[in-house]
């Protein structure tokens, strides 16, 4: 039985967290394992572990998903770990593409006391420097109806919402072009043949690879408007 989680436990949380597409959707452990980069006996032995605590529930060849506990905890530190981020871009001047690892550390760290303080401090952000949800203290997420970049046609006026690839080289790359959560863009053109797009940034134009454009979500603007036309809701969901 595990009494008080440890980084390993909500590592492990996390990542089935990511991985289930719905709240109801079992993951492989084959998927966790290659999610954090560890052996399939080492998944299995904690995937049982997380079962005797009522963290999961797992039937052998169908696979896993989290318990009502397991996703409590595994908010809490995804709570955390967007708060921290948000604290350290806007308090301490890190840049977007440094707070990852960082946030990674402290996330297991900090009370629940401390996490409320930085979220009062900080004004109640709803989403962190990637546009990522951050959950309440309640377990909820501000849910928005977003597509990706590469299912955009020519013509449509976007707006970025969220970034789901934070590896620091395409952060940066992200930041040098204007694409960062927040930014409009136009879709000028889009090759049937490869899904190559090229956008319109202020004025100048970018290409963009199909396979950066499914990393983008993003939501239509209004021309007239300049207003998000996608619902921005706050409901407890199963996915980040």
């Amino acid at each position: 039985m595990i009494a008080v989680p440890t980084i390993s436990v909500e590592n492990y949380l996390k990542a089935i967290f990511s991985l289930q597409k719905d709240g109801e959707e079992r993951v492989k452990t084959k998927a966790i394992a290659e999610s954090l980069d560890v052996s399939l006996p080492s998944v299995s032995g904690m995937i049982k572990s997380l079962a005797d605590d009522g963290m999961v529930e797992y039937e052998p060849y169908r696979g896993v998903r989290l318990t009502k506990k397991g996703k409590k905890t595994a908010l809490r530190v995804i709570r955390n770990h967007r708060l921290i981020e948000v604290f350290l871009v806007q308090t301490l001047g890190y840049s977007w593409d440094e707070v990852h690892n960082e946030a990674e550390r402290l996330e297991h760290a900090v009370s629940d006391t401390l996490v409320a303080r930085i979220e009062a401090f900080l004004g109640f952000p709803r989403f962190d420097p990637h546009g990522d949800p951050i959950p309440t203290a309640d377990g909820e997420l501000h849910r928005r109806e977003m597509m990706t970049l590469g299912d955009a046609s020519s013509g449509m006026h976007l707006k970025v919402e969220r970034v789901l690839d934070q590896t620091p080289e395409v952060l940066q790359y992200l930041d040098r072009v204007g694409l960062r959560p927040g930014a409009s863009c136009r879709v000028v053109e889009v090759l049937a043949f490869d899904g190559q797009m090229f956008l319109d940034i202020d004025g100048q134009q970018l290409p963009i690879s199909a396979t950066l454009a499914a990393k983008l979500l993003v939501t239509e603007l209004d021309d007239d408007s300049e207003r998000d036309t996608g619902r921005d809701d706050v409901q407890a969901v199963d996915r980040s």
